[in-house]
């Protein structure tokens, strides 16, 4: 007897964020700032495809839009970075300093991630938390086998991260 697997998968043209970032290296520097029109493909491999073990495209959209929507038009800051440094935060302004840089940015135009760095495979792996977060509330979860989801910067160019259950 064979096993066979499914795969489920979402890559649509609304499903992206425009952020900006600064990629920072293992030796204190990093990029400039600057932004990207990331995209966002998830593959979800399932164990089952009978109909009472339906997965709707819609339920998986609707936790991407809102992952997309939280980040969209918004500077990206690694708040676990040890070349990171919070120096001032309030309503209207958020004052840091990263790789000995200092900036100022309003408050609301700032999302701190709990990574040590903004690339597309650190986002990848976030994305990839917040989703599964998600999936978790729905019954079928359990027929989840795999969830992959890629994050591109620029077509043809990005990062994977890959969560496999552990049944």
């Amino acid at each position: 007897m064979s096993i066979q697997q499914y795969h489920f998968h979402i890559r649509k043209e609304a499903l992206k964020f425009a952020s900006a970032h600064m990629t920072v290296f293992p030796d204190g520097s990093k990029e400039s700032l600057h932004g990207h029109n990331y995209s966002t493909e998830v593959s979800l491999e399932l164990s089952s495809i009978a109909l009472n073990d339906t997965i709707a495209f819609s339920v998986v959209k609707k936790i991407m839009r809102e992952i997309c929507e939280a980040w969209d038009e918004k500077v990206l800051l690694p708040s676990q970075c040890p070349f990171f440094e919070l120096l001032k935060e309030d309503e209207q302004a958020v004052e840091f300093s990263l790789c000995k840089k200092r900036y100022v940015l309003p408050a609301d135009e700032v999302v701190f991630l709990a990574l040590d760095n903004i690339t597309s495979e650190t986002l990848a792996g976030e994305f990839s938390r917040r989703l599964i977060l998600g999936l978790k509330k729905l019954p079928e979860f359990s027929l989840i086998q795999s969830v992959s989801v890629r994050v591109e910067e620029s077509p043809g160019q990005g990062g994977t991260c890959v969560w496999r259950s552990k049944k």
